[in-house]
């Protein structure tokens, strides 16, 4: 089972327009974050527009409609389901209209207590439409607004109810936000282009509409663009931040930098510290496509061991293809991947992957090199052992699914039919990120979890 990434959220405001098109372009660099659905809302002259489906980004948004979308502000969203489903209904930005105007929120991340809001904010009379932790967040934003004096004192207000993950950008009509949690749990940067801001997840989506890095939201604050300023506030009770480390080690595009740290360097290191733990003799350094091939770089520069392509990847597969049971997910492993043999044939081959999850998926990568010709494989996970689910949006399953949280090691190489496996050392996650302004979340290897 590979990891999913996390949703993507784009927002931009520019008094010159276009703001829909923009929005698509930001979300196109942001598409490796969700697969499901995707959406974008404006603004224009007051009013609310959205468009959303399920889908690519490119198969959502025809020339027409994002021209009919164009507006000075608009927030966009990339959607893999973490609550709530894939369905249709659950895509996002969610909209509403309201005695104050009209809103449009997106959301990265996963709240903690939503049934229990749920069942309070039902008992009060709302009616939700959606299976989503976001509807619940949009509502009692809508909800503050009416007892606060502005979006962004409602935000703030909307904010000491939310326990978990959430990066948002916020749109009212005349304002555009963004918010991150106080944990930080979910990266969210500024950018600035000429007059105009834009919010992200990642700093690659900035590169795609030529915005120039400003700085991340801080955990705990909230930003706002108002008649073309730039504005914060941060909540002053704030815990330890705790960054989700698979940021830098799986759900980011190499060329972003999250929190200060490049993601490439993180990999790079990650790659190298394995080489420093787990020594091999070998021919020839391979990774799994795609977030396995710069740690195998690393590998390779800090052994000294060749580095190859291993495999080649199928870029039509995507990941809404997987199917859940077991016999379709390995048919769908070498659907997506198959094996350079030139590379493998008659070699002892160090491969390395960005992290063992159920352990199927790496057992027929291994059965693809051994049927290539591999003389030896020896597996490396740039992650620590999966000992433990997540809460807070990471698609991690429950303990009986984790392979390391039943096995030990050598039960598990045995099981996944590879001559050796490491995996990376739970205390090295600081020093694969040592420029990072946030401390990093490992509960999932260690069930230290940050919040109840």
């Amino acid at each position: 089972m590979a990891l999913h990434e996390e949703c993507g959220v784009f927002g931009i405001y520019d008094l010159n327009g276009g703001c829909a098109r923009d929005a698509y372009y930001g979300l196109y660099a942001l598409q490796h974050r969700g697969q499901e659905a995707c959406g974008i809302a404006t603004i224009n002259d007051l009013e609310l527009s959205c468009r959303k489906d399920s889908g690519l980004v490119g198969e959502v948004f025809s020339e027409a409609e994002l021209d009919a979308l164009n507006g000075v502000m608009a927030i966009g969203h990339t959607r893999y389901s973490t609550t709530g489903g894939g369905g249709r209904e659950n895509a996002q930005p969610l909209t509403l209209k309201y005695v104050k105007g009209s809103l449009a929120v997106a959301h990265n991340g996963n709240l903690v207590n939503t049934e229990a809001l749920k069942t309070e904010y039902e008992y009060k009379g709302a009616i939700f439409h959606t299976t989503t932790d976001s509807e619940i967040i949009a509502y009692i934003i809508a909800q503050e607004r009416l007892q606060s004096g502005s979006i962004e004192e409602a935000v703030i207000r909307a904010m000491a109810h939310l326990r978990g993950a959430f990066s948002l950008v916020v749109m009212s009509s005349r304002k555009l936000l963004a918010a991150r949690d106080p944990w930080g749990f979910r990266p969210l940067c500024i950018g600035r282009r000429g007059e105009a801001y834009v919010f992200a997840s990642e700093t690659c989506a900035l590169d795609s509409v030529d915005a120039t890095f400003v700085r991340d939201v801080l955990p705990g604050e909230v930003v706002w663009v108002e008649n073309g300023e730039l504005n914060s506030i941060r909540v002053q009770d704030r815990p330890p931040s705790r960054l989700c480390v698979f940021e830098y080690l799986y759900f980011a595009r190499p060329d972003s930098v999250i929190d200060c740290q490049s993601v490439y360097e993180s990999r790079l290191l990650a790659g190298k510290y394995l080489a420093r733990e787990f020594p091999r003799e070998a021919d020839v350094v391979i990774g799994v496509p795609d977030s396995g091939l710069v740690a195998a770089k690393g590998y390779a520069i800090e052994s000294g061991i060749p580095y190859n392509d291993g495999f080649i990847k199928n870029r039509y597969v995507g990941r809404t293809f997987i199917k859940p049971g077991q016999a379709e997910r390995e048919k769908a492993v070498r659907l997506k991947l198959n094996p350079l043999r030139a590379a493998i044939e008659n070699r002892r081959v160090v491969v390395i992957d960005d992290s063992i999850v159920r352990g199927t998926t790496t057992r027929q990568t291994i059965k693809l090199l051994r049927d290539a010709g591999a003389l030896e494989v020896h597996m490396l996970s740039a992650a620590p052992k999966f000992i433990s689910p997540c809460f807070f949006g990471t698609d991690i399953p429950d303990k009986s699914n984790l392979i390391a949280a039943n096995y030990t090691t050598d039960e598990i190489c045995a099981r996944i039919d590879a001559d050796s496996l490491g995996f990376l050392p739970v205390e090295l996650l600081t020093k694969i990120a040592p420029d990072s302004m946030c401390g990093i979340c490992d509960a999932c290897f260690t069930e230290d979890y940050p919040t109840e």
